[in-house]
């Protein structure tokens, strides 16, 4: 087995010049004796899985392709040229012919079912209960790093590989896997993966991680793969117009009800004609005339009651997190400084976590963040390493320490 193969796990791409760190002999790989390893790439129909895919042939793996069926798109959208989105046939067909370009074996899975039950599902249950969700952070935990994982399994599959930007490493020290943030600040994906666990690292693959986005487009151009020059794709895949309260009130017309709007004293100011079209410091569709803007402060579903204040009072210095995940370890004993991102997009910010019972955390922010939302994921950060992650659960300066 030559020597890039046989590092597996502990490839950590760290410029276009390939560089692979040498294997670790700790690492749960066993491969017989003059194969290579079968890594199955999961592959979006993308620019970035398709030079993922690309690097993991030319470092002497045997690859294998395989497409996720996840959502089926109206008619008209799935075909479109202008679908940007990792759903549809158009997806699909991008990776079948990138596949083909390299000389790859090329599956598609059909999770569609899987996808639906904990990803769109849950999407719509937690709009109804006022909180804002993030699909891309289910997909990863039940779908690319769960179901996709069984499946490449049965294809002989050593590890799975995807194109996120971010990287994985073992701790010297202790021996267990980091996951660490990807070479570009302006495409890191770790937040998106806090979720996954030593398991799931030992067995995954991130081959881009180590690059920029202008040099995997300039790989992928040198490389002729046929979506060299493709466009992103959008956040929510399964919403490709991103009007999300038509597909809600498509999917769950019950819960759209007229109800107050009120300030934080209580007093009505306004209507709205459905909770759900509504999050956490969001300005638009208010209709209310008031001296200074106004922006929604919080969601109360029980109360089918939007709560309105002004930007000022869009900022809170503690959130609570549930169903915490330590990449690197146990929940801490005792409180320990962090930088938190509460959005992906979110600039991180110094924090002091403060563990509870049942595994809760209380962030405590050394200055007030700007429209903290429930239903969020808060990633705790050290550096460039993942320490761990929860979701939001509530904000506020009077939450119990």
């Amino acid at each position: 087995m030559s020597s890039v193969a046989f590092a597996c796990y502990t490839i950590i791409v760290n410029s276009v010049k390939k560089t692979a760190v040498a294997s670790d002999p700790t690492s749960p790989i066993e491969t017989p004796e003059g194969s290579r390893p079968v890594v199955v790439a999961a592959m979006s129909g993308g620019v970035d899985s398709a030079v993922a895919a690309a690097l993991l042939k030319d470092q002497g793996f045997e690859v294998i392709g395989l497409t996720m069926n996840l959502y089926a798109l109206p008619r008209d959208a799935c075909r479109s040229e202008d679908l940007r989105s990792c759903c549809g046939l158009k997806a699909r067909d991008d990776a079948h012919r990138v596949a083909l370009a390299l000389g790859l074996e090329h599956f598609t899975a059909d999770f569609r079912k899987d996808f639906e039950e904990a990803v769109v599902a849950d999407f719509c249950r937690e709009y109804s209960r006022g909180r804002t969700p993030n699909p891309c952070l289910r997909c990863n935990r039940f779908i690319k790093f769960d179901r996709l994982w069984v499946r490449a399994k049965r294809l002989g599959a050593v590890a799975i590989a995807t194109g996120h930007y971010a990287r994985i490493a073992r701790d010297p020290e202790t021996g267990l896997w980091r996951l660490l943030k990807g070479a570009d600040p302006d495409k890191d994906q770790s937040y998106f993966l806090y979720t996954l666990t030593q398991e799931q690292l030992g067995r995954t693959l991130f081959p881009v991680g180590g690059y920029r986005k202008s040099e995997v487009r300039t790989l992928a151009t040198r490389l002729g793969l046929p979506v060299a020059e493709k466009r992103e794709s959008q956040e929510i895949c399964f919403i490709p117009d991103r009007d999300y309260g038509r597909f809600l009130r498509e999917r769950m017309p019950e819960a759209f009800r007229p109800g107050p709007i009120v300030d934080l004293k209580g007093k009505i100011i306004g209507g709205h004609e459905g909770i759900l079209n509504f999050t956490v410091g969001q300005r638009k569709g208010m209709g209310i005339a008031a001296p200074q803007p106004l922006y929604v402060i919080s969601v109360d579903a029980a109360r089918n009651t939007i709560v309105a204040g002004t930007n000022k009072e869009l900022y809170a210095d503690r959130l609570s997190v549930s169903e915490t995940n330590w990449v690197a370890g146990d929940l801490p004993t005792k409180p320990r400084e962090a930088a938190v991102k509460i959005r992906s997009k979110h600039a991180e910010a110094k924090a002091r976590l403060v563990p509870r019972e049942g595994g809760r955390v209380i962030v405590e922010f050394e200055k007030p963040q700007r429209a903290i939302t429930p239903g969020q994921a808060a990633v705790f950060y050290d550096g460039e390493v993942v320490l761990g992650g929860g979701t939001i659960e509530k904000m506020g300066s009077n939450l119990h320490i």
